[in-house]
């Protein structure tokens, strides 16, 4: 295989999934993706001449979920074909190409409630990356997808089923590491979907799990080689979350949760569940916190510019309403997180969005003045078309460079950043410019020899081994692309 026969071209607008790469023209980098869900409706507010789905519909719907059966307990098999169910009855992870029954997920979510609106479809290009796409025209505000509350996988509910052993693997987990405390609605999502593996044939979720992806091109996923073909910061990012992984699968080795261990010691299974976990969650925050999963609803794809949001309501019931009029032709799409930074996207779900405007400075060896400014990552941006400089990246490199030779006037300049002083703060620069336009050139050209090396180790790779290397190069490309304009701005400055 060659870097290029993986290489294939898309619109500006084009939004793919986990196994499809992108790299075409210019800050057209969009990557093997992953699909989401995103919602806030309620049912009681909605136009319903804009709601397909009739009152009766809704009533058996309903009726099939009923709130006052246990969780998940009204998904019995009733009888659904299920042709390509292999022989050992559990989800075969092992073969990464592995079709994905995805068409026999769409007929099992129709049996038990899911409803779409007309013209609403599965679509994909090359049999591999699915993602929903109307064939009608749909007014903003229109009601596109429901999902009943039975039907959705809750990070709550999971505490409920596994009760005090559950607990017993978190305290652990914990224990390892304090900052996981944030990370357990993903654990118990990632002890949920082992569970329903485990059961293989027998479980409810069968037809959603052998509509999964098998591969994954995320952080979790990447090896040593890779991550050292990384820049700091994607390579940062990327191996924290295989740090939390790695957690993750100790604390569930501790033996509390009533898993198999043939299912818990084996690390291709381990890893395919909680990237699923990882990939297809919703955080919501009211009434309480938790993590849910939404199956048919987690096919939506990211967008920069979405045009649905995906919301759960009171009963635990997932909608997903047009933000915007959407066309005919057009993916259904949803924000996956914030695209004025997609190296998080690209370390999280192993695709760079196509659409992002910016990208992160890379100063990684300016975090201490970063957190002293308050600043986040996101503040100190280069933008992708052009490669002008955020202000605040011109902050924090002054601030690093009076901190090298003038205490008094770092301190002052600190001041004045903090209080939004912004007269001080333009003196400073101005007095000081061109040692702090020295040191970005210096910075921008460090990222550039670096990046070009990087590209070149990892393109030395073989893809049989090492199938994330196009993902990592399209990174790679996009910020040499970006930092090459910054660099010419910067010298065209003095």
């Amino acid at each position: 295989l060659s870097l290029s026969s993986l290489v294939t071209h898309a619109s500006p607008r084009s939004v793919i999934s986990h196994h499809h790469v992108i790299a075409s023209s210019k800050n057209n980098y969009s990557l093997p993706h992953v699909h989401f869900r995103h919602f806030i409706v309620n049912l009681s507010t909605m136009k319903l001449s804009s709601l397909i789905f009739t009152a009766s519909i809704f009533t058996s719907a309903v009726t099939a979920f009923s709130p006052a059966a246990p969780r998940h307990a009204a998904l019995q098999k009733n009888g659904l074909s299920m042709q390509t169910m292999g022989g050992g009855g559990q989800v075969d992870v092992y073969n990464e190409m592995a079709e994905r029954d995805v068409y026999s997920m769409e007929e099992w979510s129709t049996q038990y409630g899911v409803q779409k609106m007309d013209g609403i479809e599965l679509y994909t290009e090359d049999g591999s990356d699915y993602q929903l796409l109307s064939q009608a025209s749909i007014p903003a505000g229109s009601a596109v997808l429901f999902v009943p509350a039975g039907m959705v996988l809750s990070s709550n509910a999971v505490v409920e089923e596994f009760g005090g052993a559950l607990q017993q693997a978190e305290q652990v987990l914990v224990q390892m590491d304090s900052g996981l405390q944030k990370r357990l609605p993903l654990f118990r999502l990632l002890v949920k979907i082992l569970a329903e593996y485990d059961n293989g044939q027998e479980s409810p979720f069968y037809p959603w799990l052998n509509s999964l992806p098998r591969q994954f091109y995320n952080g979790v996923s990447m090896t040593d080689a890779c991550y050292a073909c990384l820049p700091p910061y994607a390579g940062w990012l990327a191996s924290n979350e295989r740090i939390d992984y790695s957690h993750f699968v100790n604390a569930l080795r501790k033996g509390y949760v009533p898993l198999s261990e043939n299912t818990i010691y084996d690390d291709q299974v381990v890893k395919w569940a909680y990237n699923v976990a990882l990939t297809r969650f919703k955080e919501v925050w009211t009434p309480t916190r938790q993590k849910l999963i939404a199956p048919m609803a987690d096919m939506l794809n990211h967008s920069a510019e979405p045009n649905c949001d995906i919301t759960f309501d009171m009963e635990g019931n997932c909608n997903v309403q047009a933000i915007n009029d959407i066309q005919p032709g057009t993916p259904l799409t949803i924000s996956l997180g914030d695209p004025t930074n997609p190296t998080p996207i690209f370390a999280q779900y192993g695709f760079l969005p196509s659409d992002c405007s910016t990208i992160f400075c890379k100063a990684m060896h300016l975090e201490s003045q970063i957190k002293d400014l308050g600043y986040n990552f996101n503040d100190l941006l280069f933008q992708t078309e052009s490669g002008e400089i955020a202000p605040k990246v011109w902050d924090v490199f002054l601030y690093e460079m009076l901190q090298n030779n003038d205490q008094g006037a770092a301190e002052n300049f600190f001041v004045a950043c903090k209080t939004n002083d912004e007269g001080t703060k333009e003196e400073y620069h101005n007095s000081y410019f061109q040692y702090t336009l020295d040191a970005l050139k210096t910075h921008v050209y460090s990222i550039l020899g670096d990046v070009d090396q990087l590209t070149m180790n990892a393109q030395s790779y073989d893809l049989q081994s090492h199938p994330r290397v196009p993902v990592i190069v399209a990174h790679n490309n996009l910020v040499r692309d970006t930092f090459t304009m910054t660099g010419q701005l910067l010298e065209n400055m003095g």
